[in-house]
This record gives C-alpha cells, sequence and structure tokens, in this order.
C-alpha cells in the first residue's frame, strides 16, 4: 500500500472531506505529526512501534541463526499454538517480516495512528489483536486438521508464521468504515486487490489467504468503531 497523498492524509487523520490550503510544517493543512504516533495521543500505537523498532534493531544486528531461532520460537505454527498458544501468539507479534523498511511497518505507523485517534486506545488495540488472534487461528486449525487427514505432510505442523500483518490487514479493513467513501473504497480496492494477486501467484497460500481474512475481520468491526467514532472520549492532543 503506498503512502497516502496530502488529501488522503488529511483524511486518515481527521475524516474531514475539506482540505484547507498548506502551510510550513504541514501536509494538506494537517500538522505532520497528527500523522503519526505520539506518547499521549496515541500510546498503544507509539508504545508498540517502540517495540517493534526494538526487535527490528535485534534482528538487523543479531546473528542470523540466532535471529533464525529466535523467529523459529516466536512462531504460531500449529505445533507451538497446541503447547503454548497465548505466549506464541504474543510473541509472534513482536516481530516485522522484512524489518523497519517493510510495507506493513509504514502501514502499522499510519493506519493504527489513525484508528487510535478515531476509536481510542482500547478499541484500537482490540481490532489489532482480534485480526492478529482470529486470522492466525483461521488459518493454522486448518492446517492442523489437514495434517491429521493425511493430506499435508507433518512437516506443515512447523511452518514458519510471525508478524504483525495479519493485525495491519484487521486494521486497514477497520479504518476503512471510518472514511468517507472517496477514500473508503479505493483504499479496500486497492489493498485487497494486492492480498488476492499475492494469493494467485501461491507463494504462501495460508499466510496470503490469512491476510484476506483479516482485511474481512476489519470490515466485520464497521457497526462497533462506527458507534465509537460518532461518540468518541475525548483524546489528548499530542
Amino acid at each position: 500500500m503506498s503512502a497516502p497523498g496530502p488529501t488522503a492524509a488529511q483524511a486518515l487523520a481527521t475524516g474531514s472531506g475539506s482540505v484547507p490550503c498548506a502551510v510550513p510544517g504541514r501536509l494538506g493543512g494537517l500538522p505532520v505529526r497528527r500523522l503519526l504516533p505520539t506518547p499521549l495521543g496515541t500510546p498503544f500505537t507509539f508504545g508498540y512501534a517502540a517495540v517493534l523498532a526494538a526487535t527490528s534493531y535485534l534482528a538487523d544486528q543479531a546473528h542470523p541463526a540466532f535471529v533464525h531461532a529466535l523467529h523459529q520460537a516466536s512462531s504460531t505454527d500449529v505445533a507451538h499454538l497446541a503447547r503454548h498458544p497465548v505466549l506464541v501468539l504474543i510473541a509472534s507479534a513482536l516481530w516485522i517480516v522484512g524489518g523497519i523498511a517493510s510495507p506493513y511497518a509504514v502501514g502499522f505507523l499510519l493506519v493504527l495512528t489513525a484508528l487510535e485517534r478515531r476509536t481510542g486506545t482500547a478499541w484500537a488495540a482490540g481490532v489489532f489483536l482480534l485480526g492478529h488472534v482470529a486470522a492466525t487461528l483461521a488459518t493454522e486449525v486448518p492446517v492442523g486438521l489437514a495434517v491429521l487427514a493425511g493430506v499435508l505432510p507433518v512437516g506443515s505442523l512447523h511452518r514458519l508464521d510471525y508478524g504483525i500483518s495479519f493485525g495491519v490487514a484487521a486494521s486497514v479493513g477497520s479504518l476503512a468504515g471510518l472514511l468517507s467513501p472517496w477514500l473508503r473504497w479505493p483504499l479496500l480496492i486497492g489493498f485487497g486487490s494486492v492480498l488476492v494477486q499475492d494469493l494467485i501467484l501461491l507463494a504462501d497460500p495460508v499466510t496470503d489467504g490469512g491476510h484476506l481474512i483479516a482485511l474481512a475481520i476489519g470490515v466485520a468491526t464497521w457497526p462497533l468503531v462506527r458507534q465509537r467514532h460518532r461518540f468518541p472520549r475525548p483524546v489528548a492532543r499530542r
């Protein structure tokens, strides 16, 4: 997903359909800092981003074998989910596939910031975690059943699966419901078409299918987040 331009940025952060005149230090009339997380304004996104930055730095600087061992231990594969479900669901969300330069890292900052500013910390965190957990279970449980049925090899129980992409996909779907139609549908169609293209290529059908499931989960939250956005709690302007 490409970074939003000035008009899109305005809509993502404020939900407004109008764009005031630009002035220095502003993007489309909107302070650039409003597009990024802050400790008081968006504590969930800011704190989580700090953790992801730290783990991405570790993954970049540490020995590859050590990093692979950490990723393997954090994997939400069937074998790990059967033994330590809560632990691996948490640990797997501490890493970004591709590191801090990944498109999902950029999407995390922009989408989660916008969602948290609209709905509040608890709701933004809830949407992200719902997508992460539900899409993981929706993809890994069928893998386990397929192995039991003899359709997939036993090695499929240990497939490497970690990262924030399911949570980001769910957050994109949820945020789209709070945007005006001129931005909502291009965002959904554009993001969804990329996910469908990945699935058609069959490079990793389990994960790629999970992205579409997570996006659908986010869309399913529209009635709840719209109600929340209609009656928002005051959020610190920082």
